[in-house]
């Protein structure tokens, strides 16, 4: 098999995407240790963050996580079900509720947060404040030359 040629670019960027894509795992194992302690997981935390951010439907928390929406559905049913979100009339739209973290789940984002600034000021120290704020430009350039290409196909 003969494999196509990549610039050394081209050969970066490979690189670049998979260590992207290999640290989802170890990011969401240590999102579900923070978790676990308030009775919750990543996938939960994430959606109840983004509810408490301001209020919204399923549809665009799943647009803001990169989510697809009905995984978000799913995970938005059980924090009612738990009584950490309660669904609101949405203005805009008449089927689509909004999202809204009640008393208890804004306690339970309040302790799960509590917990990830310690977590994040260790790593954040470990990696240093410059280096990483290189590496966000950086993604956010990608995601950004990656979504362009995407809208015009």
């Amino acid at each position: 098999m003969n494999d196509p040629v990549r610039t050394p670019a081209g050969d970066a960027f490979a690189q670049f995407a998979i260590s992207v894509l290999r640290l989802a795992g170890p990011l969401t194992a240590a999102g579900d240790t923070l978790a676990k302690p308030s009775g919750q997981t990543s996938a939960r935390w994430q959606v109840l963050a983004a509810a408490s951010h301001a209020p919204m439907s399923v549809a665009d928390a799943a647009r803001a996580l990169g989510l697809a929406r009905q995984g978000v559905q799913r995970i938005a049913d059980l924090l009612e079900e738990e009584g950490l979100i309660a669904y609101g009339d949405n203005p805009a739209h008449q089927r689509a509720k909004l999202m809204v973290p009640t008393p208890r789940g804004e306690e339970v984002l309040d302790e799960i947060k509590a917990r990830q600034a310690v977590w994040a000021n260790a790593v954040g120290a470990e990696l240093g404040e410059e280096q990483l704020q290189r590496a966000t430009a950086l993604i956010g350039e990608a995601i950004g030359l990656l979504r362009d290409r995407q809208a015009t196909g």
